[in-house]
């Protein structure tokens, strides 16, 4: 029996045996319902539009939604158009009124069938939890035509209603709300695993979505975690985030997103490498930027001049850091500037440039008083950018570096493993730790970094860069990174970078059950669900691995993978009964003529049960027990008189 103690806080919200009672009631009835549907993302790399669409669209289960409602009643094309104006009600809206002779008509028609297909995506929930998720403007109304009954009389009545909204011109307005509420009770849970930031140009759009769902969980990747270093202040972190995206054009992002003061930056790289045409450091155009069109030219230099400070920086930390083992990879220290070369763990290399006026041979870690310049301004940009510490703050609130629900274990990259897949040992702050302690040691270790003294705070944040890069790192999972050699070595060969084992014993189900098990999984129903790593399905090869025991969920949302995975992503879906993995196209946006391409994901079903999940069976269903459980011996603590009921 709780402590009395509780029992009496509890009182404070449950005054009463009835009131006590009524909630049991509810909570013994939520547990009957099916499990709500969850869905599980990965490697998103700022590509808002593809992302809002997969969500929007249920990644493809809306439109199975259609066909229950509809399959038999409206052609394939009509289906195909009710989904566009869920998927994008603002665009498909607009092209309606200029191409519908009769828009009002067509808002009544569109108006009940939208209603059809909420009815069906809202059939999991409780009318309470409906009524939550509904737009507050539109609440009253949607809740009526929702939860209508079938009695002829009154038809009439809900009729009425639809006519109201067309004559006082809420339509639209109304239509946008129903498409959102699809949206939104679609998707009941969005696991996010890893990767938001860096590549695309919307990272900070995407944060700001998330922030205003509810039922989302972020597995910290390893471009998450590089933000969030750099919001703590760590230089290395600060110096590599800004480098990525200089490099990938973003900073419509930087500068007018998140509000960074890149002036510095452009000053000094325009200023030392003005007649340098830095052609290893030409921007990848993904995107043109609206706000803050910077010429490549001058992106170019600027990629140059961040790479030179962040390599600087970098040194630094590896001398301060023995224990990250990162000495080899301290290449400044190894150029022979009279010769032009560079010893990469024993072997010389020609230099392909040598312009590196900012480099002191005698001192190549060394930051020039110009550089420190362009540090502090950056340092004081990210910490003070409001919008970045709200969303990293965020990140600390809903994210881990995995999570286990559901007999899910959820985590970005990998585990570390010995060459023969036992679980490899690792020596981190004083201590040595394996398996699940390890991760759960290294989440510890970033939490203890953000919320340190703000004095304290950079140094700390320093194990978030060695998860950047190290080889011991479970989200980086290589044996090393080759940013240097990419931009300064002509040699392709020592830009390789070699996969730690983990990635060798994907395909064994041993491996997979021992993983479940370090991290308290019944291996016999929990699987594994990661990313980082995109599935190459141009060249056959599968995101179903350990005899279906883990998912690798990367199929290259990020424009910059398109040709390299030959799809545009994976969305893992598991609803009461099913579990699928819809394998997407790339997003085509909106065209000139206002219509837009929506193409239909291939839907894989992996797994079915034969009696359908259950609110009971899942960690919600534990949870809702428990409460059943406080809430009983309070009754029973007001039958008996040991508790005062209030009315």
């Amino acid at each position: 029996m709780p402590d009395i103690q509780y029992l009496k806080l509890l009182a404070e919200k449950y005054p009463n045996s009835r009131a006590a009672r009524t909630e049991i009631i509810n909570l013994r009835a939520i547990l009957a319902l099916p499990k709500a549907t969850e869905f599980f993302l990965s490697d998103l790399h700022g590509e808002f539009d593809a992302f809002q669409y997969f969500v929007r669209s249920g990644s493809g289960m809306i439109r199975m939604r259609i066909d229950e409602v509809f399959g038999n009643l409206l052609t394939e094309k009509e289906c195909d158009e009710l989904a566009a104006l869920i998927y994008n009600p603002e665009a498909e809206l607009k092209r309606r009124k200029k191409s519908e002779p009769d828009f009002d008509a067509w808002c009544k028609v569109a108006i009940r069938r939208l209603v059809a297909v909420c009815r069906i995506v809202s059939n999991k929930y409780t009318r309470s939890k409906v009524k939550k998720r509904l737009p507050k403007a539109s609440s009253y109304i949607m809740d009526e035509l929702l939860f209508a009954d079938d009695v002829l009389d009154r038809h009439k009545y809900y009729d009425e209603i639809i006519d109201t909204l067309i004559e006082y011109g809420a339509a639209e307005v109304f239509i946008t709300d129903l498409t959102e509420t699809i949206a939104n009770l679609t998707v009941d849970r969005l696991h996010i695993i890893g990767d938001i930031f860096d590549r695309g140009a919307k990272s900070h759009v995407i944060m700001d979505y998330l922030m205003s769902n509810r039922g989302v969980d972020i597995q910290w990747g390893n471009h998450d975690v590089l933000w969030m270093g750099a919001a703590c202040g760590n230089r290395a972190c600060i110096a590599t985030i800004i480098r990525i995206n200089v490099r990938y054009n973003n900073f419509d992002m930087l500068e007018v997103g998140y509000g960074f003061n890149l002036r510095p930056l452009a000053s000094l790289a325009e200023k030392i490498y003005g007649d340098d045409p830095c052609e290893y450091f030409r921007p990848n155009l993904l995107e043109q930027n609206k706000y803050d069109p910077i010429p490549p030219e001058l992106a170019a230099k600027m990629h140059k001049m961040i790479s030179i400070i962040q390599f600087k920086i970098e040194g630094q930390e590896i001398l301060k850091h023995p224990e990250y083992k990162l000495d080899k990879r301290n290449l400044l220290l190894n150029i022979d500037f009279d010769k032009g070369t560079v010893n990469i763990e024993g072997r010389e290399y020609p230099m392909r440039d040598m312009n590196l006026p900012t480099v002191d041979p005698a001192d190549p870690l060394k930051l020039t008083p110009e550089e420190e310049e362009v540090m502090v301004a950056l340092e004081s940009s990210i910490i003070n950018s409001e919008k970045l510490q709200k969303h990293i703050n965020y990140m600390f609130e809903v994210g881990g570096l995995y999570k286990v629900m559901n007999n899910n274990l959820l985590y970005h990259g990998c585990m570390q493993l010995n060459e023969n897949g036992t679980f490899k040992t690792v020596q981190i702050d004083g201590g040595r730790y394996r398996g699940a302690a390890y991760i759960q040691k290294l989440d510890e270790m970033i939490r203890a970094a953000r919320f340190s003294p703000e004095k304290d705070r950079p140094e700390e944040a320093a194990i978030m860069w060695f998860l950047w890069l190290s080889e011991d790192s479970p989200l980086f999972g290589k044996d090393k990174m080759t940013t240097f050699e990419r931009y300064f070595v002509e040699d392709k060969a020592t830009h390789k970078e070699n996969k730690v084992p983990y990635y060798k014993h994907m395909d064994s189900e041993e491996m997979a059950d021992k993983i479940l098990k370090d991290f308290g999984i019944n291996p016999k129903i929990g699987r594994i669900l990661n990313g980082h790593v995109p599935v190459k399905q141009s060249k056959g090869e599968s995101p179903i691995k350990a005899n279906g025991k883990m998912f690798v969920i990367d199929g290259g949302i990020s424009k910059a993978y398109h040709k390299t995975t030959g799809i545009a992503g994976y969305t893992a879906i598991m609803t009461s009964k099913h579990m699928y993995l819809a394998e997407h196209q790339p997003y085509e946006p909106l065209r000139e003529d206002g219509t837009q391409v929506f193409h239909r994901p291939v839907m894989h079903l992996v797994d079915s049960v034969t009696e359908r999940i259950l609110i009971r069976d899942t960690d919600t269903g534990e949870e809702l027990r428990e409460q059943i459980r406080n809430l009983e011996a309070l009754f029973d603590a007001y039958k008996s008189g040991l508790i005062k009921e209030n009315y």
